[in-house]
């Protein structure tokens, strides 16, 4: 019928692909909605694919046993979502969270809950992508004043008469 996740024995994680889930929730609802970011920008379900891992750090007996760690991966590069311009600027911001292939893996193991540490996760590339929209102020050049390149002349001119007197001393 749908995959909804399953044991892979391969990498040793729980994985769940948003792309063919249905999940629906006891209100009837789907976990798994188009996330939007502004008025212009939704992310649709194929785009993202979160894996489980368990988790490093406190937990006690539940950090064995639950998966709680979460890798969202958001195929950037493809989405046809994003414009141009954002994807270049979201690819610089990334940084090492962007692959090759021209994704955006963001791993989040903060909280001790699955539920809570998607949430961070979202919220994280959510966060990434407001930013990239941001265009960057363009800088306007400006001329230095003349009180300014008075006073790096000046300064030039001492330490230069600083250096003249570390020669040798003639007699």
């Amino acid at each position: 019928m749908f995959d909804v996740g399953g044991y892979d024995s391969t990498e040793g994680a729980q994985s769940l692909n948003i792309r063919n889930a249905a999940s629906v929730g006891a209100s009837g609802g789907s976990f798994f909605t188009k996330m939007k970011i502004n008025d212009q920008i939704t992310i649709a379900d194929w785009e993202l694919t979160e894996s489980f891992t368990r988790a490093s750090g406190p937990g006690g007996q539940n950090v064995n046993k639950v998966s709680t760690a979460v890798e969202l991966r958001f195929e950037a590069a493809r989405s046809p979502h994003l414009p141009d311009p954002v994807k270049s600027r979201l690819r610089r911001l990334a940084g090492r969270r962007w692959t090759t292939d021209g994704a955006v893996v963001i791993f989040v193991q903060d909280t001790r809950s699955q539920a809570r540490n998607r949430d961070i996760a979202r919220e994280r590339l959510t966060e990434l992508i407001l930013k990239a929209c941001e265009r960057p102020k363009r800088r306007l050049a400006t001329k230095p004043t003349y009180g300014s390149v008075k006073r790096r002349l000046k300064a030039k001119k001492v330490r230069g008469d600083v250096k003249a007197l570390r020669g040798k001393i003639e007699e």
